[in-house]
This record gives structure tokens, C-alpha cells and sequence, in this order.
């Protein structure tokens, strides 16, 4: 596996308990989370497997893959409303950009869709395109913790 996956998949896994600990008390900023909580986990799980960390199993890679595409299709839904909280770690430029952040949802969506989970080195190759969408997506739109 080259060195940039690997290190993809380091961050996303420290990522998935950074995410988890800041949690909202507004509802619709509380979904968000919860929303980006599944998507973290989920690619922890790929991440795991493609890091040689966890064995590859198909199943679970397939279950992890359908978790992140499913979560992905209700990004824009989700973060639709302009509510605000003090743990939230979503910049305001997202509703000012609001096109843009819909096109970087996508692009995970898409990658997580593409992603073949029937043998090791396609969830490797795949993880290229998911943790490039996510870290795309955060490095404009998510303030750093």
C-alpha cells in the first residue's frame, strides 16, 4: 500500500475518536455530528482493513462501504440548516459556499460507491478516493480541533 493511503487511513482512524468526543447539544447540529460520526467510522473500519491493521473481510468491508454511502447521500440534508453550537467544527463558509460543499459530498459518495470491497487491494485502492474526498471536504470546511 503507498505511504500517502496509509497515512489517509492513520488520520481518518484518530479522526473517528476526535469527532466523537465534541458533541453538539443543538439537534441539528447534534445530527451532523452524529451523520460524521458514521461516515469516520465506517472508514475506520476500510481504513483498518487497507492498513493491514484488521484482517480483510468482505463482508464487513462491503457493510462499512453501504454505511458510507448511504450516510454520504444525506450530507447536504443535514447540514441544509444553518443551525450553530459551540462544538461544532463547521466553518460558516459552507453555507456561503453551499455549491461547493454539495460537490465535495458528492465526491465521497461517489468514491465510497466505486470502492471494490471484494478483495483487499480493491478496498486499498479504493481508500485513495474516500479519504481524498473526506480530507478535501475538511481541510475548507471544518475547523480544525
Amino acid at each position: 500500500m503507498k505511504l500517502s493511503t496509509k497515512v489517509l487511513v492513520l488520520g481518518f482512524t484518530m479522526m473517528a475518536g476526535v469527532a466523537i468526543a465534541a458533541e453538539a447539544t443543538d439537534p441539528t447540529v447534534k445530527a451532523r455530528q452524529e451523520l460524521m460520526d458514521t461516515i469516520a467510522m465506517n472508514t475506520g473500519i476500510l481504513g483498518k482493513m487497507a492498513g493491514g491493521e484488521n484482517p480483510f473481510d468482505a463482508a464487513a468491508a462491503e457493510g462499512a462501504k453501504a454505511a458510507i454511502v448511504a450516510a454520504s447521500a444525506e450530507i447536504a440534508a443535514k447540514f441544509e440548516p444553518q443551525a450553530s453550537d459551540p462544538k461544532s467544527t463547521s466553518k460558516e463558509d459552507i453555507w456561503a459556499n453551499w455549491d461547493d460543499f454539495v460537490k465535495k459530498g458528492d465526491a465521497l459518495n461517489a468514491a465510497a460507491a466505486a470502492m471494490d470491497t471484494t478483495t483487499l487491494e480493491g478496498v486499498q485502492a479504493g481508500m485513495g478516493g474516500v479519504g481524498g474526498a473526506c480530507k478535501d471536504c475538511h481541510t475548507t470546511y471544518r475547523i480544525p480541533s
